[in-house]
């Protein structure tokens, strides 16, 4: 029997009032459908907001001690439970189950804890007389009501990355999932059902209308959201209009300059493998290859050689190095971006569908690109790369950076000196050096231009959840 799912709200599980409409939650891996999920209206995201309103008067002043042993016993159930949110996941996105498990849950367990710290370590000015005869000191307080929309690339580490430094800092959450992607958040919730007070974290279901009404919403102080340049600049409108701090990480056109000292082998295998990890479902996955001129034609066929080793398709995911792309709706626009290649792209490899069940597409070469196509410039969210030539550092720099995104890029060399060049004149938010998409909790992520503003992990996301008050006081009062 398919489940209906429910909204988690007050610390409870509730039928939607909504508008009674079902979605289809379909694996993509075969097309099946394996839940059924509401599309919440305005009743409910009322009721969110109201319960996380007044969960905010007591919770705002809770110590940075006590939200940091919650947190931590939410890591705990994380891991404890990490079969089930994998199954749960597994259902709805058809990613390969070893790798939800590593890179989801137990790197989102681990980034609880760090957050879990970041509660007792805010920083601020230190308190001192600016003023003769007064002393002046900065408070760090929680915003108040923070709604979020979670993406369905990753949606039990987006979902971590989104209550983790809210929570910590102290404020209280309106979280929407992907509406294609639901089910691990509602086991977080159920997880977190017992640690948290009733109101202090609610998840409601539902479309993209459902979230347009979370950030039109009177209530919440910040709105946050991981999607599309499109989503993104929505978000930033509907917050504008009441006056709400957005917080936006949004899409990407990461590229990967290899310069001709490189490793060539041991590169192409590494970016192969960066650029094709989740489908190419990733804002920081390598989208764009540029290779010196003259190590252009080995690069390329060493990527091949390798790429043709990145199995996908396969029913049994063990088989697999990607699963399938999110949805039909995906597929169909990842397949027509590669239909509509001009005739001066080469498909070196791929360019298909795999398998004969599912939303599977092949890993996807293109060479011949120019700089002004549609492939290069336009953000494709898939398993599909395309290579260019350059001959000099600042061509590479020009190249690199002539394009609206500026999330990730990364540097493939051996000499100290162009790194550290690169790494300053690439415009992207993160620059890997030898090595791309890596991220850890210590150090932030965030992008510039339509990649958006604001930073998750590391402290510096938790300083986006908080807010900052100067107090005086007359020291001969």
């Amino acid at each position: 029997m398919v489940q209906t799912l429910q909204n988690f709200i007050n610390g409870a599980f509730v039928t939607p009032a909504g508008t009674g409409s079902l979605l289809d939650i379909v694996n993509p891996t075969n097309g099946e459908v394996v839940a059924k999920s509401p599309i919440s209206g305005q009743a409910d995201v009322d009721a969110a907001m109201t319960a996380a309103s007044e969960a905010f008067r007591s919770w705002k002043h809770t110590t940075p001690g006590q939200r940091q042993l919650m947190l931590l016993k939410l890591a705990d159930a994380v891991e404890a439970n990490s079969d089930e949110l994998v199954e749960a996941q597994h259902r709805n996105t058809g990613q390969v189950r070893s790798l939800i498990a590593s890179e989801e849950v137990a790197a989102g367990a681990d980034q609880l804890r760090f957050f879990a710290g970041a509660a007792r370590i805010m920083e601020g000015k230190s308190a001192g007389e600016y003023f003769e005869g007064h002393t002046s000191f900065v408070r760090r307080e929680p915003i108040g009501v923070v709604a979020q929309v979670a993406p369905w690339n990753y949606p039990f580490l987006m979902a971590i990355w989104k209550i983790g430094p809210a929570l910590a800092a102290g404020n209280t959450v309106v979280l929407k999932p992907s509406d294609t992607t639901p089910e691990s958040t509602l086991v977080l919730a159920r997880l977190a059902k017992d640690i948290f007070p009733a109101g202090v974290l609610n998840v409601v279901l539902g479309t993209g209308e459902t979230g347009a009404m979370m950030v039109d919403h009177k209530v919440p102080g910040l709105v946050s959201i991981t999607g599309s340049v499109r989503a993104g600049i929505a978000v930033a409108s509907g917050a504008a209009k009441g006056l709400k701090r957005a917080h936006l990480e949004l899409g990407g056109k990461a590229p990967a300059i290899v310069f001709k000292d490189a490793d060539i082998k041991k590169s192409a295998a590494a970016i192969a493998e960066f650029a094709f990890f989740n489908a190419g479902q990733d804002c920081t996955a390598i989208t764009r290859v540029l290779i010196e001129d003259s190590i252009h034609d080995e690069m390329v066929a060493a990527m091949v050689e390798h790429t043709k080793t990145l199995h996908t398709g396969s029913q049994n995911d063990e088989d697999n190095y990607f699963g399938p792309l999110n949805n039909v709706n995906h597929f169909k626009a990842v397949s027509a971006v590669v239909e509509a290649l001009p005739e001066n792209c080469r498909i070196e490899t791929g360019g298909h569908r795999a398998g004969e069940k599912g939303y599977f597409f092949e890993p996807t070469i293109i060479t011949g690109a120019k700089q002004s196509d549609d492939v290069v410039q336009k953000e494709t969210f898939g398993p599909v790369i395309t290579v260019q030539k350059f001959t000099t550092e600042s061509e590479a720099v020009e190249l690199a950076n002539d394009v609206e995104y500026a999330l990730a890029s990364s540097v493939w060399t051996t000499d100290h000196g162009t790194a550290m060049r690169m790494s300053r004149d690439l415009d992207f938010g993160a620059v890997w050096i030898n090595t791309h998409i890596l991220l850890t909790a210590e150090m932030p992520h965030g992008g510039f231009k339509q990649s958006g503003y604001g930073k998750d992990l590391s402290m510096y996301g938790v300083e986006d959840y908080t807010r900052i008050k100067h107090v005086m006081t007359a020291l001969d009062a």
